[in-house]
């Protein structure tokens, strides 16, 4: 089960979900992913089942690479407690999905498997989700897909790029 070694503050506030994944919505070590597709709190248990049904399903082939991480401690008080005396003690924890965001990748297998292994990891979490192939991922909700941001490349002092760049501003 996954959970952060130590947290500063043992309780947070619940926050909002509204918006798309800005980060982590491309995949960036894996051939496939599995991409969410609505906005929810992913327990570590589910993540955790997902992750064992597609090493599973590969047989341990290929690797599988967890692009979410629970670190959100959601509280609860014990039933049966009346009103007040503070917020109640952390219980498990949770990472915030926002559509768009790559949960899983998988990379070393063949496309019919990793497209099963994922879809066995889909029904153990509480979400929609898709399969997709790297370089495919597109914005939720639209066709249009992701910008994929290439590393820029320093211009050098007095050189052709930088009277270039200089002269387009």
């Amino acid at each position: 089960m996954l959970l952060p070694k130590r947290v500063k503050y043992r309780r947070q506030q619940r926050g909002r979900m509204n918006g798309i994944a800005t980060r982590g919505n491309l995949i960036t070590y894996g051939d496939f992913g599995l991409v969410a597709l609505e906005p929810a709190w992913i327990t570590s248990n589910q993540i955790e089942a997902a992750r064992i049904a597609m090493t599973r399903y590969t047989k341990r082939f290929g690797q599988v690479w967890i692009k979410i991480f629970p670190d959100k401690p959601v509280t609860a008080k014990p039933a049966e407690t009346r009103m007040g005396s503070g917020k109640g003690s952390p219980e498990y924890w949770v990472s915030v999905v926002k559509p768009g965001r790559v949960l899983f990748e998988i990379a070393g297998v063949p496309e019919d498997t990793a497209k099963e292994a994922i879809r066995l990891a889909m029904h153990k979490l509480p979400i929609k989700c898709k399969f997709v192939k790297k370089g495919e991922e597109t914005v939720p909700g639209t066709t249009k897909p992701v910008e994929r941001k290439e590393k820029a490349v320093k211009a050098v002092k007095g050189g052709a790029e930088n009277t270039a760049t200089e002269a387009s501003k």
